[in-house]
């Protein structure tokens, strides 16, 4: 074997992916065919949730201050984050080059082999392991390794190489984006509807605007490349009346509203993750975010399987948990999508759904729907409201020191908490087995809410993407069912 997991795609969701992998010792290899980082801007800002998981591994401070807002939008409608706590807020204006060099210096720093300018053209899954053809600086390459993972976009070589179905909506429309340099364009943050479709423009510094169109009636067009400034500024100026024409494209890009999402994602020993899982219109800028998540709920897992601490039927969780996940993700930007890019006939609904989005409970509902924070999976028997969710971050002392929950998943270990369970020398006593793969931490919280629901939860036990996977206050499976389910068996 060249590697354990072969990871195609050095993209955020790829990159996160082999940083996972190596926080559980496994060897991965990560090929991209791109040279270098296009240093581009493209995704913008991360939702909450994403937020989170990135403090979760200690990379949220290596953004430096990040500009939050409590405002956003769904299909061009307002949305107030502030019915959830300020930690909540989405974060704007960062760019995905810098969430690309941050993850790949800790991947790297964790030692991630990343090989830049190798293309895959070739893969094979015998049942054992998978052999990858690559093409590379010096010649063709042959790799092998007992997984292989496409994180390669939404044009996945490794989904059609593999043969995944991916099954969907073809486009309608048309959408071009840039950012432009020397027009210092009057902001439009969410966008505008203007006859005869939508433009938007924002500030995200040094003199530079990111702008994005989208013309209604005109049919899409199969490109090979980027789409040339010239056609972008013709649009911009037929739509708002502004001349952008001599401004200076730093890059471009254009995307269609076709949404489509793969049946499933494993396929033997060959998995997907992030846009090569699933494709759909940028509304709210939530596929980075997914992709994320993707690769953290992945990466624990299979890290666990190939270590040989969990059986194989782990991965299978990955798909059942993920895809709902997905769908959810296509249904909310094609709903965006209309809303937002639809002509007059849309405007009854757009007022319903605004008299509707006024209500706080609409309002936090569509919030935890495009912030990821709505998230639940089915994690077996038990109904407490954390079960299946992600642990909410809250301030701990542990033996008289001041932590955090989202400090104590650093590491990307099992957690088994005890914050006033009494689970103490029990708790140590059943999880003990587990010292290898999961740590018992007993815990205060510094808030005295004696309403505050991982205070009465008791004790959790938390998975190493973050989510609660046994809780003491529910009845349910034994804190013994839920290692093994897991953490594989003692």
């Amino acid at each position: 074997m060249d590697a354990d997991v072969i990871v195609v795609g050095a993209g955020p969701a790829g990159l996160m992916l082999a940083g996972e992998l190596r926080l559980a010792g496994v060897p991965v290899v990560l090929i991209e065919r791109l040279e270098r980082p296009t240093g581009e801007s493209r995704g913008l800002g991360f939702t909450a949730r994403t937020m989170e998981i990135l403090d979760q591994r200690g990379l949220l401070a290596e953004y430096g201050e990040i500009v939050t807002s409590p405002h956003g939008h769904f299909g061009g409608l307002p949305v107030d984050f502030s019915v959830l706590d300020g930690i909540h807020f989405s974060a704007n204006g960062v760019s995905q080059a810098k969430t690309e060099e941050i993850l790949a210096k800790w991947a790297t720093g964790l030692g991630a082999d990343i090989r830049r300018g190798w293309e895959l053209t070739g893969l094979s899954d015998d049942g054992t392991a998978v052999t990858a053809e690559v093409d590379t600086p010096d010649g063709l390459r042959r790799l092998r390794a007992r997984y292989l993972i496409g994180c390669d976009g939404g044009r996945s070589t490794v989904r059609k190489l593999a043969g995944f179905e991916f099954p969907g909506s073809e486009p309608t429309l048309e959408m071009f984006l840039a950012d432009v340099a020397g027009c210092a364009l009057r902001p439009r943050p969410i966008g505008e509807r203007v006859p005869g479709g939508m433009a938007m423009s924002a500030p995200i510094g040094g003199g530079v605007d990111r702008v994005i169109v989208c013309e209604r009636g005109d049919p899409p067009v199969e490109r090979d490349g980027p789409p040339p400034f010239g056609e972008i500024a013709e649009a911009w100026s037929r739509l708002t009346g502004e001349d952008i024409g001599g401004g200076d494209p730093l890059w471009t890009s254009s995307f269609t509203d076709s949404a489509r999402q793969a049946t499933t994602y494993r396929r033997g020993r060959v998995l997907l993750a992030g846009d090569a899982a699933h494709i759909h219109l940028p509304a709210g800028g939530q596929g980075l975010n997914v992709g994320l998540q993707d690769a953290l709920n992945l990466g624990w897992k299979l890290g666990a399987v190939v270590r040989g601490r969990a059986p194989e039927s782990l991965l299978d969780t990955y798909h059942g948990e993920r895809h709902p996940v997905g769908e959810r993700l296509l249904m909310n930007t094609q709903a965006q999508g209309l809303l937002f890019l639809s002509g007059k006939e849309v405007e009854p609904l757009r007022e319903v759904m605004g008299e509707l989005m006024a209500i706080d409970e609409v309002n936090r509902h569509l919030v935890g729907m495009i912030s990821g924070l709505e998230i639940r999976y089915d994690l077996g028997p038990g109904e407490h409201p954390l079960l299946g969710r992600r642990l909410p971050p809250r301030e701990l002392v542990v033996a008289d020191e001041k932590t955090s929950t989202t400090e104590l998943l650093r590491e990307g270990r099992g957690i088994l908490l005890d914050v006033g369970a009494g689970a103490g020398a029990g708790a140590w006593a059943q999880a003990g087995p587990w010292a290898d793969r999961v740590d018992v931490v007993t815990a205060s919280l510094t808030e005295d809410d004696t309403g505050d629901v991982l205070r009465q939860a008791g004790a959790v036990l938390v998975r190493p993407d973050g989510y609660v996977g046994w809780v003491a206050a529910a009845p349910g499976e034994s804190l013994t069912t839920a290692l093994t389910r897991w953490f594989g068996p003692a």
